[in-house]
């Protein structure tokens, strides 16, 4: 898998001790830095470092720099988000073509258990455009119409501009995947 060094599977600041990332993330919420402060936030969080308030950190980068924000981090705290990292970086695509699989984070807080779950797609479409369609009611899957809260981009940049019998394949087995690291899936066929 080719992983672009800006992308937050690279995990760019995994070398730093937590009291230079802690640095880093004061640096960048001072200087305004959506991208740096995102990838320290994302650092803490694939951490899973004690103490750390991944919302209180979201709040303050998002008032600080929300024009720089990338769109790979989301907006919530998900707390079963570096599973779906570890299992999406088990997909790789044979080629390039114009699909992408795409994940969209589900509300289910109405309901026992987990109170967000997952929906995996595939589309010829940008994943951003796709979601905007789900969620205006245009060839939509009613889970995330009803429950899609925002696009999970992270974990599947890497499965962007892949070939349709990759993207079939990769959707229907990453589904599987996340089902049995224990998340609540929808879609996937």
């Amino acid at each position: 898998m080719r992983v672009r060094k800006d992308s937050p599977a690279s995990r760019p600041l995994r070398l730093l001790e937590a009291p230079a990332l802690r640095a880093r993330l004061e640096e960048a919420l001072a200087g305004h830095d959506g991208m740096a402060g995102a990838h320290c936030i994302h650092e803490f969080w694939m951490r899973r470092t004690p103490g750390f308030d991944v919302d209180a950190a979201l709040e303050r980068l998002w008032r600080s720099a929300a024009s720089s924000v990338p769109e790979w981090l989301p907006m919530r705290f998900v707390d079963w988000l570096p599973e779906a990292y570890d299992v999406a970086a088990r997909f790789r695509a044979e080629g390039r073509g114009r699909y992408n699989v795409y994940l969209v984070l589900l509300d289910y807080s109405d309901r026992a258990g987990d109170p967000l779950g997952v929906y995996v797609g595939m589309t010829s479409h940008r994943p951003d455009w796709r979601f905007d369609q789900h969620k205006a009611g245009i060839h939509a899957a009613g889970s995330v119409l009803r429950r899609g809260l925002e696009l999970l981009a992270g974990p599947t940049l890497h499965l962007q501009r892949i070939p349709r019998p990759d993207a079939l394949r990769i959707e229907a087995g990453l589904a599987a995947a996340l089902r049995d690291a224990g998340l609540t899936v929808q879609g996937g066929h």
